[in-house]
């Protein structure tokens, strides 16, 4: 009877056994597992021979995750950091002999050329990409957002010349129909979305006191 007496560290002991690679998913984050499946319009049940929906939308969710935004700008020669108009500077107006930077500053604001026509979800069902089943807590979704790296600076001065903006990931809590903005918040490292407390904001951000 001995022989089978559990040892007092027996989680330690499961932990000790490693058989082999695991399909757990060991990252810890903030967002949803649901947030990072990709949209398909493929019928749930589908006949013999033709593709299953699950391999369809684990096809295309690592086809997405090998993508990136900012060496997409790149590879046609967009600078990111550019994309962003600065305040104009009369003491120093580049020539066109320089060639390095343009002589008319940036005037045309990035929401004249925004086109929602063939997005895949609206922005609420975006967002609603945040409810887990049974949960009444909204987590944010993953997200990049094109950013300054100075975060006092860029909130007094948003057109600094002394800012740098790059693509940055961060989880969407919100969107307001009225501006048509939507409200991000920069992820600490391994994808977690915290606040100054270190806890999750859940909700959008919005606390019980309100």
């Amino acid at each position: 009877v001995t022989t089978f007496r559990v040892p007092e560290d027996f989680g330690s002991v499961l932990d000790k056994q490693v058989i082999g690679p695991t399909t757990e998913n060991l990252i810890k984050s903030d967002f949803p597992v649901q947030s990072f499946k990709p949209k398909v319009q493929i019928a749930f049940q589908r006949l013999p021979g033709q593709c299953p929906r699950e391999i369809e939308v684990e096809r295309r969710r690592r086809q997405y995750l090998t993508l990136d935004i900012a060496q997409l700008l790149a590879s046609k020669g967009i600078d990111s950091n550019q994309l962003m108009p600065r305040h104009h500077n009369p003491d120093n107006m580049p020539t066109i002999e320089k060639k390095q930077d343009p002589v008319f500053p940036i005037y045309l604001h990035l929401k004249i050329f925004d086109n929602d026509e063939y997005d895949c979800r609206t922005p609420e069902e975006w967002i609603s990409l945040g409810l887990e089943p049974g949960s009444h807590d909204r987590k944010p979704v993953p997200g990049k957002a094109l950013l300054p790296t100075d975060d006092v600076l860029g909130h007094e001065d948003p057109k600094s010349q002394k800012l740098i903006y790059k693509w940055i990931d961060v989880g969407v809590l919100d969107y307001d129909k009225k501006t048509e903005l939507y409200l991000v918040h920069k992820t600490v490292k391994n994808g977690l979305v915290r606040d100054k407390e270190g806890r999750p904001i859940l909700n959008g951000g919005i606390t019980p006191e309100g």
